[in-house]
């Protein structure tokens, strides 16, 4: 359905179909084991596909200040009219409320918030892998029904070659004098040891924040076994105090420049074209994926000490030209800062949309982070 989307539009990138069948197979999606999911076609009179959209409950999914129960809907596409668009609303709220559900945000994702989340209301240039895009139209599909901004998601954009700021040169060279803090980039065949001190650093600094939750050791492995085919070693960075992991920085090469050529497919042939592209360097970006410092670490300057070790290697042992850094919600004015004072510009923003089902109840946006 999506093919007559955006059929004319040179932006659009197929996302592979793998990912996309994936969110919706309960033997692969952990969000099952504590939710469910449904999904539609709206068909014309001439039984032509003209719309689509997905429902999901999800009871590990609560956003901080939430006082109702609240669904989701996403993978929405949809022709530019108001009344097809309704209509699958409809049909998706109709489902939330028979399974208890007071509200609905969207379009997210039935399961994680590094996929799939928000519309693209700004910056309609090629997705990064796995986010979403959308016409300019569907910001007016959802505003007409209804929907408001629950929170805006704002993505950065930096020339790697840039000249970081005064500041990161002194908080660099204050930690670099230190011979307690250290500050390196990963090596793939100690995949073990990264991963331990990656979900160390991730309960600490991530694992509070509504929508996530603790990270087990095992999982950290895992996610690093399965990040190594793509992986670029320099990318990915921690600082340690004393050999004890404090900080991390993990980017990897954006993957939507390589798989634009694929039309969705990642079969045999995929993979080793894949593979050869990556061979031959024709990858020049990359995208900030997660940033964490642990809280007694916090406003030290050592995220600039990090950013500042990784920029140099960055700058020159490696080809990229452009980071890219996943989106970051508007209720996180630190993060957003941190954004500021690199020296990036804002690239696209996404909106996350809320809908009460109860019209008269007053709307509150998400509430912002301290």
């Amino acid at each position: 359905m999506p093919a007559l989307i955006y059929k004319n539009d040179p932006h659009y990138i197929r996302p592979l179909n793998k990912d996309i069948e994936e969110v919706f197979d309960e033997k692969k999606n952990k969000a099952f084991r504590h939710g469910e999911a449904d999904r539609w076609l709206l068909l014309d009179e001439n039984d032509q596909c003209i719309g689509r959209i997905a429902a999901f409950v999800n009871k590990k999914y609560k956003n901080k200040g939430d006082d109702q129960k609240t669904g989701g809907i996403g993978f929405f596409e949809c022709i530019n009219n108001p009344e097809a668009a309704h209509m699958l609303f409809d049909q998706a709220k109709e489902w939330l409320q028979q399974r208890g559900m007071e509200a609905m945000d969207g379009p997210i994702n039935f399961g994680e918030r590094d996929r799939w989340w928000g519309l693209v209301v700004e910056g309609f240039k090629p997705p990064i892998y796995l986010m979403n895009y959308n016409p300019p139209y569907y910001k007016f599909l959802f505003e007409n029904y209804g929907f408001r901004i629950f929170f805006n998601q704002v993505c950065w954009e930096l020339d790697v070659h840039t000249t970081l700021h005064e500041k990161f040169s002194i908080l660099n060279k204050k930690y670099e004098e230190d011979p307690d803090y250290s500050a390196r980039y990963i090596r793939k065949n100690e995949a073990g040891k990264f991963a331990h001190d990656f979900s160390k650093v991730y309960n600490k600094a991530w694992a509070s924040h509504e929508g996530n939750k603790q990270m087990k050791e095992d999982v950290a492995l895992k996610l690093f076994q399965s990040m190594k085919p793509v992986m670029d070693e320099k990318l990915i960075w921690f600082v340690y105090y004393k050999d004890e992991p404090i900080a991390f920085w993990l980017n990897l090469p954006e993957l939507n420049q390589l798989f634009r050529h694929f039309n969705g497919k990642f079969g045999l042939i995929e993979k080793l074209r894949f593979l050869w592209m990556k061979w031959k360097g024709k990858n020049d970006r990359f995208t900030g994926i997660v940033f964490g410092v642990s809280p007694e670490y916090q406003g030290m300057g050592v995220d600039y000490y990090m950013i500042m070790q990784g920029a140099k290697v960055m700058q020159q042992q490696t080809g990229y030209k452009v980071l890219e850094l996943q989106w970051q919600g508007d209720f996180n004015p630190k993060m957003l800062n941190i954004s500021k004072h690199i020296g990036a510009h804002q690239s696209r923003l996404l909106t996350t949309y809320r809908y009460l089902f109860d019209r008269n109840k007053e709307f509150k946006r998400h509430p912002i982070l301290n």
